[in-house]
């Protein structure tokens, strides 16, 4: 059986324990051990920065999942060749899109390894939504494929209803909470106890976003060493500012 080779940047060598790990795991598990009759799509959506593709990372891994990363370049032919190279298949250039997804739902019904396309919404913004049908279909009944995309992602597919109604499990990312933010803490800020009414204040004002509390976590590590300080509070840190992401106001020059 071939073996993958991730299209993933990077992995890292510890997780933070999110509850979007949880459910991403979870969607994935309950499509691997649906009955043979059952639908084998699942989609998991919610806004940028939710963590949704740091989820896929650690379910391909937990999983040995397939994990490409769709492209807004991309064509039938090239979402192709992407899947067949993270599968470890060789991509013919004579090879016609129906001979490739023949190849793909081959390797999904020979490995059972589940296959993860993240930043779906590309996926649907090039017509490639029926090709995804396809490979599911002639990799059924054992196919487990999931879409993984925005939080409009459900109702950009409900046009296709060949694919709408194939979805088994439909999964919405959720925000950070004080806990997930505790054990992004644990990993960004190693060396810092950094304290609840801060790490509250942290969530609330970056809307749960797992990407900004770790961007802001870094500044607070950063902070903290220079000061010496092994603890950090919200009177600690003070009237600095929060990265939220929100762009700067408008300059205005005489």
């Amino acid at each position: 059986m071939p073996q993958t080779s991730t299209t993933r940047n990077s992995l890292p060598g510890k997780w933070a324990p999110l509850r979007n790990l949880t459910l991403m795991d979870e969607l994935v598990e309950t499509l691997k051990t649906r009955p043979s009759h059952a639908p084998g799509l699942g989609v998991f959506h919610g806004p940028s920065g939710f963590g949704k593709s740091y989820a896929c990372a650690r379910a391909s891994v937990d999983h040995q999942a397939f994990y490409v990363e769709a492209k807004s370049m991309w064509s039938p032919r090239t979402m192709m060749a992407a899947i067949l190279k993270e599968m470890g298949l060789p991509v013919k250039r004579s090879a016609t899109i129906h001979e490739m997804v023949e190849q793909a739902a081959e390797e999904l019904e020979a490995s059972r390894r589940p296959l993860l396309i993240d930043e779906s919404d590309h996926v649907v913004a090039r017509g490639l939504v029926e090709l995804v049908r396809d490979l599911h279909d002639a990799a059924s009944p054992v196919a487990v494929i999931v879409l993984v995309g925005e939080e409009g992602l459900p109702h950009k597919l409900k046009p296709y209803e060949r694919v709408h109604g194939r979805v088994r499990k439909w999964v919405a990312a959720q925000p950070c909470n004080l806990e997930d933010a505790r054990a992004l803490a644990e990993l960004y800020c190693p060396r810092v106890t950094v304290d609840d009414d801060l790490l509250a204040h942290l969530v609330q004002m970056v809307g749960g976003s797992t990407r900004r509390i770790a961007v802001n976590l870094e500044e607070f590590a950063t902070f903290a060493f220079g000061e010496g300080m092994k603890t950090l509070t919200l009177k600690d840190w003070g009237n600095r500012e929060i990265y939220t992401g929100a762009p700067p106001a408008v300059r205005r020059f005489a």
